[in-house]
């Protein structure tokens, strides 16, 4: 009889808590809007961080936030690109303006045979670790360090360390501009840019902020600040501070007028045409003696 009693009530008490318990879930739910998923479901899941939200969960949060306000700018998913923006758009029932397409650029052109080791540097091989214990291996305390943290970070298989050369290389095809390797280096040398039209893009390809003569001891493709670069643009695109040359490619007017001037070949134009032949009319030396004695003897 005791046994009966004692089972009664631990079945009353379960079924009181049973019943308090449904009744705090169905009060104090959190309810979540269905758009929200369903743009989660339309991003690429890849949760690379690239749009500034920890994953593609907050992204989608955000967008619909915003578009209940009225306004999702500055939101964009570098990953899925217009594409997926356009139908996260059609989705919420508003115009997302898509921004223009970003890539990722290595800004240090010092490779092996213009930046040559001074040291032998026998610790943990990463760029992380060289850069916290001083220049590295060369006398540059500015360049690509070559140890591949950036290609550790890349979940799109879009950078790569050139094995001749010693520096990262971004693969045009694959870079989702997400950021992932401008965060990972420690050096900060790679910058997300503007693709450019065809993807003509022209660009700095270095960050060092030595004067001249210590830059160009330490790597022959250094720039030096000797301001020729900004003289020359016509568009006020190129600026020159803490002793290196800057190009701002929302002004920039691709005219390649800097890339001639450097003297050390630190501006790079990427995916330009090759520079036509000069075509000459003139009558080479040699023909016109030979046709001038020719017309003396006849």
């Amino acid at each position: 009889m005791e046994i009966l009693i004692a089972v009664i009530m631990l079945g009353g008490i379960a079924l009181l808590a049973g019943a308090v318990l449904y009744v705090c879930s169905r009060e104090f739910a959190v309810k979540e809007d269905p758009r929200i998923a369903q743009v989660n479901a339309l991003l690429p899941g890849a949760n690379c961080g690239g749009c500034g939200f920890a994953g593609c969960g907050g992204m989608a949060d955000a967008l619909t936030k915003g578009a209940d306000k009225g306004s999702v700018d500055g939101l964009n998913c570098p990953v899925g690109g217009g594409e997926v923006m356009s139908q996260v758009a059609d989705l919420l029932g508003m115009a997302i303006a898509n921004g223009e397409p970003k890539i990722a650029v290595v800004r240090c052109n010092g490779s092996c045979k213009v930046r040559p080791k001074t040291i032998d540097y026998n610790g943990l091989r990463t760029c992380a670790a060289i850069h916290a214990c001083g220049a590295g291996e060369t006398g540059c305390g500015y360049g690509c360090l070559g140890c591949g943290d950036c290609v550790d970070a890349c979940q799109f298989d879009a950078i790569h360390i050139n094995p001749e050369t010693g520096l990262a290389e971004v693969d045009e095809e694959k870079c989702t501009a997400c950021g992932a390797c401008s965060k990972a280096c420690p050096r900060g040398i790679i910058e997300l840019r503007k693709k450019g039209p065809k993807g003509r893009r022209i660009y700095v390809s270095c960050v060092n902020k030595d004067k001249g003569a210590v830059a160009i001891k330490a790597c022959k493709a250094a720039c030096i600040a000797c301001k020729k670069c900004e003289k020359e643009c016509a568009f006020g695109a190129i600026t020159i501070g803490n002793n290196v040359s800057y190009i701002d490619y929302s002004k920039c007017r691709l005219c390649r007028k800097c890339v001639a001037v450097c003297p050390t070949k630190a501006i790079q134009a990427v995916n330009f045409p090759a520079p036509k032949p000069e075509t000459t009319t003139n009558v080479p030396k040699q023909e016109t003696a030979t046709n001038e004695r020719k017309e003396a003897t006849a």
